[in-house]
């Protein structure tokens, strides 16, 4: 069975700048932000599963940009109720960044390898994305990680790179290729993203990437529709809706205002929790059977993000 897809699940990236607070600022953990973060994350876990489902009468170009115009339209039409300007010029080159990695790469990437892997074999690969999101974070800003991120991210590496060895014969798939791309697209897309939140709510970045998609995702959901097959079922629908509402608008929507009311290294810890709830969900919705490696895998790449990003604070 196949499994997944993103948009993913974000990492902590940013927190809206009109709700942005020094960094020397300790927010409250408000019960209220701490669900609204919680509810972010429970969004992104479900991303996978969805995708399968998606994937049982869509094709996969067809769930992308059906997915995406679904997501714009309601962006837009958010965007649009509340007279949001239009971003400065100089920040349209950091929404296409934004726009190519997040709305477009990362969606793509995962729902071809959730065509051949599982959703468990998947939520392990891109468990790594905080980690190699930071990578990218600092080789855009010039911040220098401790030693202690560094050995923390290079052992998640090496646990993700020996379960996808492991549990695919000896050989890398074209599904770890896919899964490996989309890690790196959507690290550069939330790389950027967090740089812009800094200077316009975090939702408005991801509102005008997918608007910012529209003239290229509009014409591939027509080609795509004509050219394969689509079967409405319950599961296909449902699984289109989600991702389009649920993971790529709705879910970015809680979780920057649980980041904004608890700061960003409380909701970060909650984030860990992503690739063990997507097994939990492989398992309920899907009726994949886990593996061992499976579960020991994600714990092992959970250990070393947490590792990780206490160094990094």
């Amino acid at each position: 069975m196949r499994a997944q897809s993103s948009a993913t699940t974000p990492p902590s990236v940013a927190v809206p700048a009109a709700r942005a607070r020094p960094a020397t600022e300790s927010p409250q953990a408000s019960p209220r932000g701490i669900l609204q973060a919680a509810l972010g994350v429970t969004a992104f876990s479900l991303t996978f599963p969805a995708t399968a489902w998606g994937l049982e009468g869509f094709g996969p170009w067809s769930l992308v940009a059906v997915r995406s115009v679904l997501a714009a339209i309601i962006a837009g039409t958010c965007l649009l109720t509340l007279r949001v300007p239009l971003p400065a010029r100089r920040h349209w080159a950091g929404l296409s960044v934004v726009a190519a990695g997040v709305v477009l790469g990362f969606p793509m990437l995962t729902t071809l390898a959730l065509e051949t892997s599982t959703t468990a074999h998947a939520a392990v690969v891109v468990g790594l994305l905080p980690v190699t999101t930071a990578l990218f974070s600092a080789l855009r800003v010039g911040s220098r990680p401790s030693r202690a991120f560094w050995a923390a991210a290079l052992a998640g590496s090496a646990v993700v790179i020996a379960f996808t060895v492991t549990q695919s014969g000896g050989a890398l798939t074209s599904a770890d290729a896919y899964l490996f791309g989309a890690l790196l697209v959507c690290a550069a897309g939330y790389t950027e993203g967090g740089r812009l939140a800094r200077v316009m709510p975090g939702w408005h970045v991801i509102g005008w990437a997918l608007v910012l998609c529209l003239p290229l995702t509009v014409p591939a959901a027509t080609v795509a529709l004509a050219y394969e097959p689509v079967q409405l079922t319950a599961h296909s629908v449902t699984g289109l809706l989600w991702v389009a509402v649920g993971s790529q608008f709705l879910g970015l929507v809680v979780w920057y205002r649980g980041m904004a009311a608890i700061g960003i290294p409380k909701a970060s810890q909650l984030q860990l929790a992503q690739p063990l709830l997507t097994l939990v969900w492989s398992v309920l919705l899907l009726s994949e059977q886990l593996t061992p490696a499976a579960p020991l895998a994600a714990a092992a790449v959970l250990a070393c993000i947490a590792v990780a990003q206490r160094a990094r604070a």
